[in-house]
C-alpha cells in the first residue's frame, strides 16, 4: 500500500478553526479538539441568532412607538388600527424613527391619523 502523506491538509485545516476562534478564553482558542467544539457552537449560535435578531429589533421597534405615542393618549393597538383604517402602509421601524428623531412631525401624524 502506498503512503499517503497529510500533514499539509490537516495543519490547513487546524490552522483555519484556530484562526476562526482567535479571541475565544481558555483553551478554546488554543487546542485544536477545544476550539473545534466551540467553533461549531459559535457558528450554531450566529445561524439561529441572525433570525433571532429580526424578531428582537420588532419588539424594540414595537417598544418604542408604544413608549411615544402613550404620551398623546393612545395605546400602541389604538395606533396600529387606526394606521390601518386610514391604509397608511408605514412599518414599525419607520415610526419608531419617526418617534425618536423627529418628534414634532410625529406629533402632527398621530393628530391627523387621530382625527381620520
Amino acid at each position: 500500500m502506498t503512503r499517503v502523506k497529510r500533514g499539509n491538509v490537516s495543519r490547513k485545516r487546524h490552522k483555519k478553526v484556530l484562526t476562526m476562534t482567535k479571541g475565544f478564553r481558555g483553551a478554546a482558542s488554543i487546542l485544536f479538539r477545544t476550539a473545534n467544539q466551540q467553533n461549531m457552537k459559535a457558528l450554531r449560535y450566529s445561524y439561529t441568532n441572525r433570525r433571532k435578531k429580526k424578531r428582537d429589533f420588532r419588539r424594540l421597534w414595537i417598544a418604542r412607538v408604544n413608549a411615544a405615542i402613550r404620551r398623546y393618549g393612545m395605546n400602541y393597538s389604538e395606533f396600529i388600527n387606526c394606521l390601518k383604517n386610514c391604509s397608511i402602509k408605514l412599518n414599525r421601524k419607520v415610526l419608531a424613527q419617526l418617534s425618536i428623531c423627529d418628534p414634532e412631525s410625529f406629533l402632527q401624524f398621530v393628530l391627523s391619523v387621530k382625527s381620520l
